[in-house]
This record gives C-alpha cells, sequence and structure tokens, in this order.
C-alpha cells in the first residue's frame, strides 16, 4: 500500500486511434467570387497523420486577381503550394481521430504573373500614359493556422483556420513589389491573416493503441487519521488510570 499522504496512481489504459489520410477544399473562396469578381481563390490540401498528434501537410492552390482604380489597373494569376507539419492539441481519448483543435507550420512558395496594363500619370505638362508587361515572379512565405475540425458524417469532416503569414521573399525591390501575391495576399502587407472553410474526405489507413495515463489522485487519509488520532480528554484519562 502507498505511504499515507502519498498519491496513488491509476494502472495506465489505452485508447485505439484510427490514423487518416484527409482531402479537404477550401469552400469559401469560390463563394465570395459571387460576390466579388475582382479575386478568385481556389485551395485544398491533403494531410495524413503521423501518429495520433502530428500529420503532415500538403496543400495546393490557384489564385486569379485583378484591381483597378482612376489611375491604374493591376492584374495577377498564378498558382501556389504549401508543405509543413500540423499538431493536434487534444487528447487521444477526446479526440478518437475525428476531431481536431490545434495549430500547424506551413512553408509556402507561390509562382504567378503579374502586369499593369494600365498607368496614368499627370504632371505639369500634361497626362502620361503607360503599361508595365507581363513579368513572371515567385514568393516566399511562412504561414501559422490554428482551428477546429470535426468529424460530422462517417468519414466527412467540416473546419476553419485562422492563418497568419509572414512575407520572407518577394521576388522584386520594395517599390516595384506586386499589389497581390496567390497564397499569401497584399504584397504591401508584411503579414496578412486570412479565415478558411472546409470540407474533408477522411481515410482511414491504419489503427494505432496509445496509452493513456490518468490523472493522478490523491488517496482519502482523513478518516485513516482520525482513527489514529486521540482527543487531549481521552489521553488525560489514560495518564489518570496509569497512575
Amino acid at each position: 500500500m502507498p505511504a499515507r499522504g502519498q498519491e496513488t496512481v491509476t494502472p495506465v489504459d489505452s485508447v485505439i486511434v484510427p490514423l487518416k489520410i484527409r482531402a479537404a477544399l477550401e469552400i469559401s473562396g469560390p463563394v465570395l467570387y459571387f460576390t466579388d469578381k475582382n479575386i478568385l481563390n481556389l485551395e485544398a490540401y491533403v494531410t495524413a497523420d503521423l501518429d495520433e498528434k502530428k500529420s503532415l501537410y500538403l496543400g495546393a492552390g490557384y489564385s486569379d486577381y485583378s484591381y483597378s482604380q482612376y489611375n491604374y489597373s493591376f492584374l495577377a494569376k498564378g498558382s501556389f503550394l504549401k508543405a509543413g507539419i500540423d499538431f493536434n492539441l487534444l487528447r487521444p481519448e477526446i479526440a478518437e481521430g475525428k476531431y481536431w483543435a490545434g495549430a500547424g507550420i506551413h512553408y509556402g512558395l507561390s509562382r504567378f504573373t503579374s502586369e499593369t496594363p494600365v498607368l496614368n500619370h499627370d504632371n505639369y505638362w500634361g497626362s502620361v500614359s503607360s503599361s508595365l508587361p507581363q513579368e513572371k515572379n515567385w514568393a516566399h512565405f511562412l504561414e501559422v493556422a490554428g482551428g477546429f475540425k470535426a468529424e460530422v458524417f462517417t468519414n466527412f469532416s467540416i473546419g476553419w483556420l485562422i492563418s497568419i503569414r509572414k512575407l520572407i521573399y518577394t521576388g522584386a525591390s520594395k517599390g516595384l513589389r506586386p499589389i497581390y501575391y496567390p497564397g499569401y495576399g497584399e504584397g504591401g502587407n508584411t503579414l496578412t491573416y486570412g479565415l478558411s472553410y472546409y470540407i474533408s474526405y477522411n481515410i482511414p489507413f491504419r489503427k494505432i493503441k496509445v496509452a493513456i495515463k490518468p490523472e493522478p489522485v490523491e488517496e482519502d487519509v482523513s478518516d485513516e487519521d482520525g482513527e489514529n488520532q486521540e482527543t487531549p480528554g481521552r489521553q488525560i484519562g489514560r495518564q489518570g488510570i496509569g497512575n
């Protein structure tokens, strides 16, 4: 038996967790395109569980962006790739292979073309009209994304992610930086933010047994202490009998 006042540790238990491959499609981009024809974002990703906590991430997408105001217009379109690792912060007995609440870190690569077909400039001598021809650019960025996903039907999940992105290579000097980078966002910002909604199809490929160690339970020793402790009156009585 454990010593008095020590904690009793419940024997280690285990749970079976299914590892899955998930193929997901971002759904807000096509929906927003119907309200704003200036930007189209299409994105999908695949994750593969390494264990009950970690999964590999690979994402890809396409963007078509246009912007215009009174003196210029800008066009950009291209594709992007993202790769990294995701972490599930839920305990295995809560996640059960169906729920994910955590964060991931991804490295992004954007490959696109951009051009400025209309560029007007007014000065003292009059108006000057010009344009910048189409050119190809690369950009690199880091992304940290956190959110929640839940399996609502057998092998079908929905979820959302909040993303923070940091531009680490622009592909151009600061004065000639493109207005928009596919996969990243506005080029004038060194940090961009995004909210995405996903639906995914999940393919279980293996099951693993994960050990679960419950929280230590402190033994209740109040009754035992009460039995061994004597009241002052009882102790005095015993001393009187002895004398």
